[in-house]
C-alpha cells in the first residue's frame, strides 16, 4: 500500500453534547478508558500513516495534553485554530503535512468497523481525486451519486435528475489525493465546497458503499451513551471501572461505566449510568439512568440502553400484566443460547429465562433449582414455569457477577473474604449436597465420565487448535492416546456433585458482598478438583499465586472439617489433571463461541486460558509429552 497521511478534525464545539462538552471536548469523551480520538487513531493505524494532523480549538489545552501523552505522539502534528476554520479550512491549514501523499480524513466523533484498507485501495485504483465512504442512512442521506457511484451533487436536487441519481449519506471518512488541496480556499470553509469545485472542474469524487457496517456518530448524549453501552456489551461485560477508581463499597447494577478521575463514596447506588472524569458520587447517592460528570447530569432514556424489547408470554400474568406483555431488558453476556429478560413487577424485578425448543437442559435446570435450594445452596428462587414454552420465572439477582465485582479495585482482604464465602458453598456442594445426590435423578445418573472428558478434548482440538489457531497436529495418534489416558485418569477420581462451570461469570454478588450461584444446569457427579480448577485458575480473573494457594488451603481445611477421611495429598494430586482438562474445555468454548456464535469478546480471555494450559502442560510434560509439544507450538504461533 502507498504511503499515507491522516487528518483527524478535533476542533468542533460539540454543541449538541452540551453540557458534557462544556467540560470535556468531544474527541476526548472516553469509551471504556480510551478517548474517542484514540479509538479513531487505533483504526487508522492499520494504514501505517507516516504523519497525523489534528486540529484543535475548543478546550485546545486538553487536546494538546492528550496528544503529548498519546502512543501516537511521535507522528502527531497539532494545528490550533482561532477562529475555527470548518473542515475544509482545517484541511487546507494542515496542507504542509497532507500534501506529501494521499491522506485520510476521519472525523474524531465517528466510530465504525469499515475496512479502511479497501477504501484506500479503491481510491488508488480509481484515480479519483477523492473517495468517500458512504452508506444508506435515510436520516442523513444528502449526497447524490450516479450508477458508477460518483458524486454529482450534495443537498437538494432538481426533480429532473432524481430519477437517474440516488441519495446516500457521507460517513465522515474519506481518502483524498494531494491535488484536492488546490480546490480548498484559504480561511474558513466547508469541505463540500471543494467537492463541488472539483466536480465542476471535471475531477471525480467517487464513493464506496459500506451500508450494513457498524457506524456511530457520538454527537448527542443519546448516541454517546448508546456507543458506550455497545462497547461494554462488545467486551462481554456489564461493568467497566477504571483501575484507579475505588468503587468497592458502592452497589452497582445494570450497565455501569466508571471512568478515570471519578470518586464513588460508600453506600452509593449506581445503575445504568456513565460516570465521567470529575464526577463525585456522595455517600448514599442513588444514580440511575444518567451521564454524570463535573457539574453536569444528563438523563439517559431507557431506549439508550441496548436490548430493550417488547415481551409477550403467559408467565407475565404472575407479575400483574393481565395481557402478558411488557417492555423488558435482555440481560446476560455469557455463552448460553438461552435468553434472560428483566421483568419489572411492582417495586421489584424478576428474571424470565427463555430456552430454545432444543434445549435439553431446561427440565434439568428446574429440577436442580429446587433440589439445590432444598439443601441450602444459594441459587435463585424459581417462582413459576411454563414447560410448554420452555420458560421460567426466577428471583432477580441483579447484574453484578463476581467477574464484574472484581472490576472495581478491591483489597487482597476483600478478595480473600469473598472467595472464602464462595468456597464455603463449594464445600457444601462437595459434601452435604453430595450426601443427598441419590434423591435427585438428574444428578445420580449424570457422571463426568471418560466419554464426556474425551468430548472436551475433541472440542478443544476442533474449535481452538484447528478452528482458531489452524495448527496441524503432527502426532494425532499419540495425542489421541494421551487424551484417552488423561480422560481415564480424571474419570477415576472420587466423585462429588460438581457445578462443572464454577467460574466468576456464574457467581452473582448481591446486597454488597453476598455470593449466589447461577448456570448450574450442567451439574453432575465428577471430581471436586474440576470445580477448584474452574474457580482458582479462572481465565476471566487471574488470582495472584499466593492468594490462590491461600484459598486452596482454605478449601482443603474446610473439607477436612466436613470429611474426617479427606486425604489432602490425594486431592492435590487430582488438581493438575483437572486443570489440564478444564483449560482445554475453556479454550474450545472460547473458540466455538467466538468463531461459530459470533461472540467475539470471548477472544479476550484466550491469552490467559492458554497461559494456564502452557504452564500445566509443562508440569505434566513427562506424562503427556505430545500434548506438551502441541501446546508449545500453539503458544509460539499465537505469539505472532
Amino acid at each position: 500500500m502507498e504511503a499515507i497521511t491522516a487528518f483527524v478534525p478535533a476542533a468542533g464545539l460539540g454543541e449538541r453534547l452540551r453540557p458534557i462538552t462544556d467540560q470535556i471536548p468531544k474527541p476526548l469523551l472516553p469509551i471504556l478508558g480510551s478517548p474517542t480520538i484514540e479509538t479513531v487513531l487505533n483504526r487508522i493505524s492499520q494504514l501505517s500513516p507516516n504523519a497525523v494532523a489534528v486540529n484543535m480549538h475548543h478546550h485546545w489545552e486538553q487536546i494538546q495534553a492528550w496528544a503529548a501523552s498519546s502512543a501516537y505522539a511521535p507522528i502527531i502534528s497539532l494545528f490550533r485554530e482561532n477562529p475555527i476554520l470548518g473542515t475544509g479550512g482545517a484541511i487546507k491549514n494542515a496542507s504542509s503535512i497532507l500534501k506529501r501523499s494521499a491522506f485520510i480524513v476521519h472525523n474524531a466523533d465517528i466510530l465504525s468497523d469499515i475496512d479502511l484498507c479497501s477504501l484506500v485501495e479503491r481510491h488508488i485504483e480509481s484515480g479519483n481525486i477523492a473517495t468517500l465512504a458512504v452508506h444508506d442512512k435515510n436520516k442523513f442521506n444528502n449526497v447524490w451519486i450516479g450508477r458508477q457511484g460518483n458524486v454529482h451533487h450534495v443537498g437538494d436536487q432538481s426533480q429532473e435528475t432524481e430519477s437517474v441519481l440516488c441519495k446516500v449519506a457521507f460517513m465522515g471518512i474519506a481518502i483524498y489525493s494531494p491535488e484536492f488541496l488546490d480546490f480548498l480556499p484559504r480561511g474558513p470553509s466547508s469541505v463540500i465546497v471543494a467537492w463541488l469545485r472539483a466536480i465542476a472542474a471535471g475531477r471525480t469524487i467517487g464513493t464506496v458503499d459500506f451500508s450494513g457496517s457498524a457506524w456511530t456518530d457520538i454527537g448527542t448524549p443519546h448516541a454517546y451513551a448508546a456507543a458506550v453501552f455497545d462497547a461494554l456489551k462488545g467486551q462481554g461485560k456489564t461493568v467497566y471501572a477504571h483501575a484507579s477508581v475505588d468503587c468497592g463499597k458502592a452497589e452497582l447494577q445494570g450497565r455501569v461505566v466508571i471512568e478515570q478521575g471519578v470518586s464513588v463514596s460508600v453506600d452509593a447506588f449506581v445503575s445504568n449510568s456513565i460516570l465521567l472524569p470529575g464526577a463525585q458520587i456522595s455517600r448514599g447517592s442513588r444514580i440511575e439512568h444518567c451521564i454524570i460528570g463535573r457539574g453536569f447530569r444528563v438523563a439517559i432514556e431507557t431506549a439508550d440502553i441496548p436490548d430493550t424489547v417488547r415481551l409477550s408470554t403467559p408467565l407475565l400474568k404472575m407479575c400483574g400484566y393481565p395481557e402478558g406483555r411488557v417492555n423488558a431488558v435482555c440481560i446476560g453476556t455469557g455463552g448460553s443460547d438461552r435468553t434472560y429478560y428483566r421483568i419489572p413487577c411492582g417495586e421489584t424485578t424478576y428474571v424470565l429465562m427463555s430456552c430454545t425448543e432444543s434445549d435439553g437442559d431446561y427440565d434439568r435446570h428446574l429440577v436442580l433449582s429446587q433440589f439445590f435450594r432444598k439443601h441450602g445452596v444459594p441459587v435463585p428462587e424459581m417462582l413459576g414455569a411454563d414447560k410448554q414454552e420452555k420458560q421460567a420465572l426466577f428471583e432477580d439477582l441483579g447484574d453484578l457477577s463476581l467477574f464484574a465485582w472484581l472490576s472495581c479495585r478491591r483489597t487482597p482482604g476483600n478478595i480473600k473474604d469473598m472467595y472464602c464465602k464462595i468456597l464455603d458453598f463449594l464445600v457444601m456442594l462437595h459434601t452435604l449436597v453430595t450426601d443427598h445426590a441419590a434423591e435427585c435423578k438428574q444428578l445420580r445418573e449424570r457422571y463426568f465420565d471418560r466419554e464426556h472428558l474425551r468430548w472436551e478434548s475433541g472440542y478443544f482440538m476442533e474449535n481452538y487448535a484447528y478452528g482458531i489457531v489452524q495448527i496441524h497436529a503432527a502426532e494425532q495418534q499419540l495425542l489421541d492416546e494421551e487424551f484417552e489416558s488423561l480422560a481415564r485418569t480424571v474419570s477415576s477420581f472420587d466423585k462429588v456433585v460438581v457445578h462443572r462451570d464454577f467460574q466468576s461469570q456464574n457467581i452473582m454478588v448481591v446486597h454488597g458482598n453476598e455470593p449466589r450461584l447461577i448456570d448450574f444446569q450442567g451439574a453432575r457427579m465428577g471430581p471436586a478438583a474440576y470445580d477448584i480448577a474452574s474457580l482458582l485458575w479462572d481465565p476471566y480473573y487471574c488470582l495472584h499465586d499466593s492468594m490462590r494457594e491461600l484459598l486452596l488451603s482454605y478449601y482443603i481445611m474446610r473439607m477436612k472439617e466436613m470429611r474426617a477421611d479427606f486425604d489432602e495429598h490425594a486431592f492435590r494430586e487430582t488438581v493438575l489433571p483437572c486443570r489440564l482438562q478444564r483449560h482445554m474445555q475453556a479454550l474450545g468454548a472460547y473458540g466455538f463461541l467466538s468463531r461459530v456464535k459470533g461472540k467475539k469478546y470471548f477472544f479476550l480471555h484466550v491469552p490467559q486460558a492458554l497461559a494456564y494450559l502452557k504452564q500445566e502442560s509443562e508440569q505434566a510434560r513427562y506424562a503427556y509429552p505430545a500434548l506438551h509439544r502441541l501446546v508449545s507450538a500453539i503458544h509460539e504461533k499465537a505469539a505472532y
